[in-house]
């Protein structure tokens, strides 16, 4: 009997729909049904090849070997994984399996996923998609039986394939132009390089500031304040001389009621998330890194199934999602929100244009909750805090706006005016979620041409204020629109940019901030990012139009004319290959210096030049500042060992002889000091003893119960089936 394989890209979505489709036999690496085998990767199980598989002389960098342009990228097995490429490998090429099915996220990525994994076995056998934006059984279901052909999902696999390449053909060389070139571990790309030119104009910005001072003028009529408003609209003066001719002016004058007007406004909730401005809010509101609020919401979309796919670029609903609003609203049960959401069931549920748009849809809605309920209990406190975001910003849309009347009073004093300005809510809408009621003010009965008394006039001052520094929030806004972040007198290049689109998508910004911090090209100081000084010589080394965001912008938009099938794959990869030549020429023939700012006075014990101090994951080491020496030493490592006193992690530090554990805290301890003490705690026995203890004493009261128990002798030796 044939059956058809379902590649997913994780284990846990694999086994989320092995389930739904009733594939109960587990195996080594799949789950096996009557019709069906369920498989997963582990992520990606198949990459493009460093570049030594075209050449062993790659193996080593040198700068007269670039650039490094093969005729034809290839792919290899990903080592730490190979084990399960090669079970996936077997079960494609199994007789009995006549249709293969890409289960992968649908997305860009997922494709490519799936892609090169059928491309390495060589199977030629029917392809399906399943293209799903929640893991609910209802979803899998529904998304197995509207399968996509194959097929029309080709161009999505081009696209991520040029993406893949392009990145590969500017990062690989442009990374070792500039290692080889200036000794130094530097890497540039075609996202993270513009993206750290954003922070280094802003830091320029901030240091070219000169704070300009302004002033105003305040009135008080009864106990209200007025504040100036010129003829422009501004109340801010840059010439003190005006301002204290004005008070000159209107001192000991009364104030002519000029008008008082009265408005019934709304105010609307914002659109639903996308992922970045999820992302935006989350660090604004908890201070999680985009890299963290994108792992939570992969949890519960994969293991919770609560949230909708999170990879998206989109903050509107396809119509199609309306019917199942219903059933989304039941499945919140978390509170305060309950309550809220079968208030909204009472009433009939519409698709407003403001949040339902299938023209303002690609590939994924807007973050939304799917039909799966789940209790506050399963989730973590960081889970929750990001689900509730997301259902609050759901039930919004589906409440009535807010209602509040404005009213506006303007007063003249010498020809000048001065405005105030009340709101009173009427009906809170949507902010019931999150506010009560204002109490309601009184706005005084005024009536036109009416003078009243001024009791106090007074000048006010303050000064222009620098831009802020770059955080985790307000960089994601600048790589998704960065001709917000660029000058007005750059027009030009303001248009281009609202054009080409971003830095990268949402689903590789996070990954970018973290690589930027990883290679220490810029770093966090308080919730700031700032350039190091790696960071500002590398930018001062890297060719221009690289640091541009015009020209990643312009490659996005031809990934996504290619993925729209307007543009060939060969046709920007030819383009890739003339401008990876280009930049390999300017490194080349550049004559700036890069100094090392880790340089230390110990000195390479092989060559005799100044060893370098490098940070990792696992402690310190020091490394010769020539990459062709190579010599490299460990000076410390964070251990398992705990502090005795804060209980943090220890760290080693010294040579054999004179080893010290040091803590962060400040605690001090030499080897044999820490062996001593090790030695006490074993005799008087650790955690895993205590543990060990307590499993042992549960065990002997089980059996002592089953022993007790008068039915237990009378059943003892029965079977049963």
């Amino acid at each position: 009997m044939s059956k058809r394989l379902i590649l997913a890209e994780k284990p846990s979505v694999g086994k989320e729909i092995a389930r739904v489709l009733n594939c109960k036999e587990s195996r080594n690496g799949y789950i096996e049904g009557k019709d069906a085998i369920v498989t997963w990767a582990f992520g990606h199980l198949v990459t493009l090849g460093d570049p030594e598989i075209y050449d062993e002389k790659y193996k080593h960098w040198v700068l007269e070997d670039l650039p490094i342009l093969p005729d034809k990228l290839k792919t290899v097995v990903i080592g730490q994984t190979g084990k399960q490429y090669q079970i996936v490998k077997s079960l494609m090429l199994r007789n009995d399996i006549d249709e293969i099915v890409i289960a992968t996220d649908a997305g860009r990525e997922g494709e490519l996923v799936a892609r090169w994994i059928i491309e390495k076995v060589h199977v030629k056998k029917p392809i399906k998609r399943l293209w799903i934006s929640s893991v609910t059984d209802q979803a899998i279901k529904e998304g197995f039986r509207r399968l996509k052909p194959g097929k029309d999902y080709e161009n999505l696999f081009q696209a991520a394939t040029a993406r893949a390449e392009s990145d590969w053909l500017v990062g690989i060389n442009g990374t070792r132009a500039l290692t080889t070139k200036y000794n130094a571990q530097l890497s540039l790309g075609r996202v993270q390089t513009p993206t750290l030119s954003l922070i280094s104009d802003r830091e320029e910005a901030i240091r070219k500031f000169k704070p300009v001072p302004f002033f105003g003028v305040k009135i008080y009529v009864k106990e209200l304040e007025f504040i100036l408003k010129m003829k422009n609209g501004e109340s801010r003066l840059f010439d003190e001389k005006k301002a204290d001719e004005i008070i000159a002016a209107i001192k000991d004058k009364k104030a002519t009621i000029k008008a008082v007007d009265k408005k019934l406004k709304k105010n609307y909730p914002d659109k639903l998330y996308d992922l970045t401005t999820l992302q935006r809010d989350a660090f604004n509101r908890y201070g999680y890194s985009p890299k963290m609020t994108l792992s939570f919401m992969q949890q519960l979309y994969e293991q919770h199934k609560a949230l909708t796919y999170p990879r998206t670029d989109s903050r509107y609903l396809t119509q199609d999602i309306v019917s199942s609003i219903g059933e989304r609203l039941k499945a919140i049960q978390i509170n305060p929100y309950r309550k809220f959401a079968y208030g909204i069931l009472k009433s009939p549920i519409r698709g407003s244009k403001s949040f339902v748009d299938d023209s303002k849809v690609s590939d994924h809605h807007a973050i939304i909750p799917t039909e799966e309920s789940v209790s506050a209990n399963e989730l973590s406190f960081d889970e929750r805090r990001i689900y509730e975001m997301v259902v609050k910003r759901f039930l919004e849309v589906l409440m009535p706006p807010s209602e509040y009347e404005e009213t506006k009073m303007i007063v003249t004093i010498a020809g000048y005016d001065f405005e105030t300005i009340f709101k009173n809510m009427k009906t809170l809408g949507f902010l019931a979620l999150s506010s009560e009621m204002e109490k309601h003010i009184e706005v005084p009965d005024y009536k036109l041409n009416q003078t009243l008394p001024v009791s106090l006039c007074k000048k006010t001052n303050g000064e222009t204020k620098p831009p802020e520094y770059f955080n985790e929030a307000s960089l994601l806004e600048a790589m998704e629109n960065p001709s917000k972040y660029i000058d007005e007198d750059r027009k030009e290049l303001k248009k281009i940019l609202s054009e080409t689109g971003g830095l990268g998508t949402v689903a590789t910004r996070a990954d970018i901030i973290e690589k930027l911090y990883g290679t220490k090209l810029m770093e966090k100081k308080g919730k700031s990012i700032k350039m190091t000084k790696k960071g500002k010589q590398l930018l001062d080394l890297v060719p221009d139009d690289l640091k541009s965001p015009i020209l990643t912008a312009q490659w996005e938009r031809d990934l996504k004319k290619i993925e729209n099938g307007t543009l060939n794959r060969k046709v920007f990869i030819s383009k890739m290959v003339d401008y990876t030549i280009e930049i390999v020429g300017q490194i080349k023939k550049d004559t700036k210096n890069f100094k090392h700012d880790n340089l230390t006075n110990s000195k390479c014990p092989e060559c005799g030049k100044p060893m370098i101090s490098v940070d990792n994951k696992n402690g310190k080491s020091l490394v010769c500042s020539d990459r062709e020496c190579g010599y490299r030493e460990r000076i410390s490592r964070v251990t398992n060992a705990r502090c005795p006193e804060c209980h943090k992690k220890l760290e080693l530090r010294g040579s054999k002889d004179k080893q010290i554990f040091v803590c962060v805290c400040g605690f001090k301890e030499n080897m044999a000091a820490f062996e001593k003490r090790k030695k006490e705690r074993d005799k008087q026995g650790g955690k895993k003893d205590y543990i060990n203890y307590m499993n042992n004493q549960k065990k002997k009261a089980k059996e002592e119960r089953i022993e007790d128990n008068p039915f237990a002798k009378a059943l003892e030796g029965l079977k049963f089936d």
